[in-house]
């Protein structure tokens, strides 16, 4: 199987404030900034190739560097240190709500989105009537009202709908099969089976080993954002267990 995803030495250095710019009154009663330069580096030195069709999950605690390695993957990030070569297009159910605007109508959002993620006027079209059912009736309800007006969930199922219904060979899920209601996840995990069965390549963060052992056969295990093992997810998922001494990924 030819590889999709390459990461090669990968490396992200943030700084501990997020206020790395000089304010004008510092320099001029101070000299210097008052906020700390210091920095930490969220992933350093990681590694692997992903092959078409490979459905692999991030294992980790918090602030192991899980969502900060798929933002680089998907390009929201670019790496201080090291590569990523990324074959195919990426579809990322990452921030599923980031890019709606509140005072546009839910209909107009749904097409913006879509549009955006490459779909022509024509596919949209083509598969409004299936996103919107995906959504739900309640959405459906809401569609010529303000996207600001719905609920959080609901703003959840409308971007869940709009990125699990494009064409890319590889998805991006960070956490968000954890959302809505027991009928709704399932909708969601039915969704990424019917992917994964289609040939598409998954890359799926969760808290919930249940989800990593049913979507993923391979595991990445990262902490304090270097990569301690990759292999079978079952092995994975039991390293990461004794090291935590916990049942949950």
């Amino acid at each position: 199987m030819s590889v999709v995803i390459s990461a090669q030495g990968v490396g992200i250095e943030f700084y501990t404030s997020r206020r790395r710019k000089m304010q004008v009154r510092e320099l001029l009663f101070h000299g210097r900034a008052s906020t700390s330069t210091d920095t930490f580096w969220a992933l350093r030195d990681v590694g692997f190739d992903i092959h078409r069709g490979e459905a692999v999950g991030l294992v980790g605690g918090n602030g192991s560097g899980k969502s900060t390695l798929l933002k680089v993957i998907a390009g929201v990030l670019l790496p201080d240190t090291g590569t990523v070569r990324v074959d195919g297009g990426v579809a990322p159910l990452i921030e599923l709500t980031g890019g709606f605007r509140g005072e546009l109508t839910c209909r107009d959002n749904l097409w913006i989105q879509a549009g955006l993620h490459g779909l022509s006027k024509d596919q949209i079209e083509e598969r409004f009537e299936d996103i919107v059912d995906f959504a739900g009736p309640q959405v459906r309800a809401a569609l010529d009202r303000p996207y600001r007006h719905l609920s959080s969930g609901m703003q959840v199922r409308l971007g869940f709908a709009v990125i699990s219904s494009l064409d890319e060979p590889i998805f991006l899920v960070d956490e968000v099969l954890a959302v809505g209601d027991k009928a709704f996840r399932e909708k969601c995990y039915t969704r990424m089976e019917s992917l994964l069965a289609e040939g598409r390549t998954l890359f799926l963060v969760s808290h919930s080993e249940k989800d990593l052992k049913r979507f993923g056969t391979r595991g990445l295990y990262l902490r304090a954002g270097e990569l301690v093992m990759d292999g079978p997810m079952d092995e994975v998922l039991a390293r990461y267990n004794e090291d935590q001494g916990t049942t949950r990924a």
